[in-house]
């Protein structure tokens, strides 16, 4: 039996690779309380510690070295969450601890370290961390000096091989635009000879935009959602076949808007339905004097032709007509013939990043969200909470924006396996040679 355990582990969707690949997660660990019921619910042969890592941390060690008996863990999924992680500037934030004027830390940037002070007290061989791009690039302080979130890692982990990289999702066959840096960290020899030998930890990609050298192409929106039976957000509409298959009811200025939005375009682009004129000037965005991209405020909401008002995204000022502010990306169809957009916990609203329907009046249901994130080729997984009542819509929709599609995890881990099983035959060639 493969062994396993789960920090942060959310609803358990990352858990879902490790389940279908025959680990059995011995503990995890969750701090909201509907989450870890879900992952109850679903894992009912692992013990869930649900509370915070931070104040929970000598339980765990102690829970996770009695119930493994010190022995080797095969894996540990580790997966904090990402809202704090930023961009920080290692000059500035060094000068100002110098000065003695160190701006506040968002504290769950400090979750990497009662995580490294567990993985330190128990006998685990490989931990996968998963994590926004923006991990890369995150600093803390450290004494009198700076590191990143990565080099952290590496300094507490000496007798382990790290590398971490950015991966695009859809460049492995998933059907989503959605990076996020995944790093891996493990003893095993035959890991360690593997990347002295070959350089890298990670499989090559199997799919790009454009099929070439041997890849295959994205996996599209319509090669998941196409066959799907027809809604619209004129009102609530549950499936009779699939009760997650679901959407909210838009209100009517929404639906004017969104039903007036032709093909891979956003409601700010739309034109005048009163005279027909297709010349009115379409929604952009803008670098303000700072480099930020903003979007543009200037963006007409009368017809240049007739008058009318267009129907694009606005809201009431003073009892007037204003555009709201928004991104050439908000309320905008999404295209059939690219992966999805990253999936958010806003995919239910028609505001959210490149989230209404290719071609029908409403934005993604839920059952949609589950089959983009990879969810839903994995039957054995269910949306039940305590109980065995049905998970509520709030926890669905953040537990998928906030995870990661766990077919990835199954591509990495199945990689992973195979080079610490010697399966991969690659004594002789280099990685470049083998997945040409």
């Amino acid at each position: 039996m493969k062994k396993a355990i789960s920090l942060f582990a959310s609803a358990g969707i990352g858990d879902i690779a490790l389940k279908h690949l025959g680990y059995k997660v011995l503990v995890a660990n969750e701090l909201i309380t509907e989450r870890a019921n879900i992952f109850k619910q679903n894992y009912p042969e692992s013990l869930m510690l649900n509370g915070d890592i931070v104040e929970l941390k000598e339980t765990l060690i102690e829970t996770i070295n009695q119930i493994s008996n010190n022995e080797v863990i095969d894996l540990a999924l580790v997966t904090p969450p990402c809202q704090g992680m930023s961009k920080n500037g290692r000059g500035k934030l060094l000068s100002e601890i110098k000065k003695g004027t160190r701006p506040k830390i968002d504290p769950r940037n400090l979750l990497i370290f009662p995580t490294l002070e567990i993985i330190k007290k128990i006998n685990v061989e490989t931990i996968i961390f998963e994590n926004v791009p923006e991990m890369f690039n995150t600093v803390l302080p450290i004494e009198n000096n700076v590191l990143s979130i990565i080099e952290i890692i590496k300094k507490e982990l000496v007798n382990y091989q790290v590398e971490c990289k950015v991966l695009e999702m859809a460049d492995y066959g998933i059907p989503q635009r959605r990076q996020r840096l995944i790093t891996i960290a493990t003893r095993n020899k035959n890991h360690k000879d593997f990347f002295n030998n070959y350089g890298s930890l990670f499989p090559d990609t199997t799919h790009s935009k454009e099929a070439f050298n041997g890849k295959k192409n994205w996996v599209t929106v319509r090669d998941i959602i196409g066959r799907m039976e027809k809604l619209d957000g004129k009102k609530y509409y549950q499936s009779k076949n699939d009760k997650w298959h679901r959407v909210t009811k838009l209100d009517d200025k929404k639906y004017w808007w969104i039903s007036n939005t032709k093909k891979n375009t956003s409601a700010f682009d739309n034109q005048c339905c009163e005279c027909g004129c297709q010349e009115n000037v379409t929604h952009s965005s803008e670098k303000n004097e700072d480099g930020v991209n903003k979007s543009s405020i200037n963006t007409p909401i009368y017809c240049s032709e007739c008058g009318a008002l267009l129907p694009r995204p606005t809201t009431v000022v003073n009892d007037k007509p204003t555009l709201m502010k928004g991104f050439t990306s908000a309320y905008k169809r999404m295209s059939w013939d690219l992966p999805a957009s990253a999936i958010t916990r806003n995919f239910l609203y028609a505001c959210s990043d490149n989230k209404v329907h290719p071609e029908q009046h409403r934005t993604l249901s839920v059952r949609e969200a589950m089959m983009l994130h990879t969810i839903s080729d994995y039957p054995f997984y269910q949306w039940k909470t305590t109980g065995g009542k049905d998970a509520g819509i709030t926890a669905i929709r953040d537990a998928i924006g906030e995870s990661v599609p766990p077919k990835i995890l199954e591509i990495i881990i199945t990689y992973l396996e195979d080079i610490k099983l010697d399966k991969l035959n690659v004594s002789n060639i280099s990685q470049k040679e083998l997945f040409a």
